[in-house]
C-alpha cells in the first residue's frame, strides 16, 4: 500500500515535467525563422558548408515527396473515380467541380492582370533582356496536347509525367467502373496500396519543419537580399494576388454560394494550407487537404474525388495569378506591348492550360505556355527562375486552398455538406491515424 501512495506522487510529477508538445503550426514557423537565420549567415559570412547543408536538407525533403507523387496520382484517381459509385448525382457533381475549377481560375487571372496592369513590376528593376536564358524545358499546345496520351505504361512513373498517369488513372477508373464487381480485387488492392502511401507521405510531412528550414534557408543564401530586392515589385505582386484571392475571394465564394462562415474556413484548412506553403507541392500536400476537406463537412466519397483532380489541375496561384504577372513583366522587361488580345489569351491559358502545372513545385511549364502563346521571348523565364521558390509557397498555398473551397461550395449547393461537422471545425493538426475517404 505504501508503495503504490510513493510511486503516485513521482509518477505525477514525472508527468508534469514533461515538455509540452510543441504545435505542428509553431514547429514549421520555427524551422522558417531559423532557416533565415541560417540563410542569412551563410550568405553575409560565405559560409560554403552551411549553404550546402541547407541545400541538402530542403532537396531531400522534396525528393521525399516527389518520391510518392506517382504511385499515389495514379492510385488516387484510379480509386477517387469508383467512389464516385457511392455518390447520387455523380455525373453533376463531376460538372459542377469543373466549372468552379474555371470559375475561380478566370477571377484569379483577372486579379493578376489587374495587379499588373497597376504595378508596372518590370519596371525600374535594372534587369535587361540579357540577364534572361531560354529554360532547359518549354511547353506549347502541341506537347501539352500529344503530352497527355503516354508512349507506354513505364515512362510517366519514371519522368514523373504527372497528366499521363492522370490519363491512365481515369481510364482504369472508368473501365473499373464499366467492370463491376469483377473489378473489386483490384479496387481493393488499389485502396490497400493508397492507404499504404498515404501512411508513408504522412511520416515525410512531420519532416515539414525541418524541410522548411533547408528550403527558406538555401533561398536567402543562395540569392541575398540583394537580387531579392530586383523583383520587390513583382514579388510583391504575387503575394499580393494570391492573399487576395486566399482571404478576400474565396471566403466571399463561400459566404455567398455555400452560406458557411470563412472564418470555420480558415479553422478547418489551415493545416493543409501551412503545409503546401513550406513544401510547394499540391500532391505532396493531397492527403492532408482530402483530410481537412472531410473534416469540414464534405462527404468522403466526393471528396476523394474532387481533391486528387483538384490537386493536379486546380491551380490558381500557378497557374492564374503566376503567369498573368509573369507574362507583363517579362513584357516590360523586353519592350513588348501586350494588347486586349493578349489579355484575354492569358485568360484562355490558365482556364484550359492549368493541368500543365501538375501539381509539382514549380510553374515553369505553365509559364513557358502562357508565353509561347503570346510570342513572348522564352528567355524571360530565365528571368523568373531565381526568385521562384520564394514565389512559389505562396502560389502553392493558394492552389490548396482552392482545392478545398471548391468541393464545400460543390457539397454545398448539392445540399450534401454536413454544416454541423463544418461548424465544429478546428485549427488543431489533422490525426494521421484518422482513414481518408480513398483508404476506407
Amino acid at each position: 500500500m505504501s508503495t503504490t501512495s510513493s510511486e503516485t506522487p513521482r509518477s505525477e510529477t514525472a508527468r508534469s515535467r514533461r515538455i509540452p508538445k510543441v504545435p505542428f503550426w509553431a514547429q514549421i514557423l520555427l524551422g522558417l525563422v531559423l532557416g533565415v537565420l541560417l540563410g542569412w549567415i551563410a550568405k553575409s559570412g560565405d559560409v560554403s558548408w552551411l549553404k550546402t547543408t541547407l541545400d541538402t536538407i530542403g532537396g531531400l525533403f522534396v525528393q521525399l515527396l516527389k518520391l510518392a507523387v506517382a504511385p499515389l496520382v495514379f492510385f488516387a484517381i484510379l480509386v477517387s473515380i469508383t467512389n464516385l459509385r457511392q455518390v447520387n448525382n455523380a455525373a453533376r457533381l463531376a460538372t459542377r467541380t469543373l466549372l468552379w475549377f474555371m470559375v475561380t481560375s478566370l477571377i484569379a487571372v483577372a486579379i493578376g492582370m489587374a495587379i499588373g496592369l497597376i504595378s508596372n513590376p518590370g519596371a525600374g528593376t535594372g534587369l535587361t533582356p540579357k540577364d534572361g536564358k531560354l529554360p532547359e524545358h518549354a511547353g506549347s499546345w502541341i506537347d501539352f496536347l500529344t503530352g497527355i496520351i503516354p508512349k507506354n505504361v513505364v515512362t510517366p512513373f519514371t519522368d514523373l509525367k504527372v497528366m499521363q498517369i492522370v490519363f491512365m488513372a481515369t481510364v482504369a477508373g472508368i473501365a473499373a467502373l464499366k467492370l463491376g464487381d469483377r473489378a473489386e480485387p483490384v479496387l481493393r488492392l488499389s485502396r490497400s496500396v493508397l492507404e499504404l502511401l498515404q501512411k508513408a507521405l504522412w511520416w515525410v510531412i512531420r519532416l515539414a519543419p525541418i524541410g522548411s528550414l533547408g528550403l527558406i534557408g538555401y533561398a536567402i543564401a543562395d540569392y541575398g537580399w540583394d537580387l531579392i530586392s530586383k523583383y520587390a515589385t513583382f514579388t510583391v505582386d504575387i503575394y499580393v494576388g494570391c492573399a487576395i484571392v486566399l482571404f478576400g475571394v474565396y471566403p466571399l465564394l463561400l459566404s455567398v454560394f455555400a452560406k458557411v462562415s470563412p472564418l470555420q474556413f480558415f479553422k478547418g484548412a489551415w493545416p493543409a494550407i501551412q503545409l503546401a506553403f513550406v513544401s510547394r507541392s499540391s500532391v505532396g500536400t493531397m492527403p492532408l487537404t482530402q483530410k481537412v476537406t472531410e473534416r469540414l463537412g464534405v462527404p468522403k466519397e466526393y471528396a476523394s474525388f474532387a481533391v486528387p483532380f483538384g490537386s493536379t489541375t486546380k491551380m490558381d496561384g500557378c497557374a492564374s495569378i503566376y503567369p498573368a504577372l509573369a507574362a507583363i513583366f517579362i513584357a516590360q522587361i523586353f519592350n513588348v506591348d501586350l494588347g486586349v488580345g493578349d489579355y484575354i489569351l492569358i485568360a484562355f491559358v490558365s482556364v484550359i492550360g492549368s493541368a500543365a502545372t501538375a501539381g509539382l513545385t514549380g510553374a515553369t511549364v505553365m509559364l513557358t505556355l502562357t508565353l509561347s502563346t503570346l510570342g513572348l521571348p522564352l528567355e524571360g523565364v530565365g528571368l523568373l527562375m531565381a526568385i521562384d521558390p520564394i514565389l512559389d509557397m505562396m502560389r502553392t498555398a493558394t492552389n490548396v486552398a482552392g482545392q478545398v473551397v471548391t468541393p464545400l461550395i460543390v457539397a454545398a449547393q448539392e445540399k450534401i455538406l454536413d454544416r454541423d461537422k463544418y461548424d465544429s471545425a478546428t485549427s488543431t493538426p489533422v490525426d494521421e491515424t484518422q482513414p481518408v475517404a480513398a483508404a476506407a
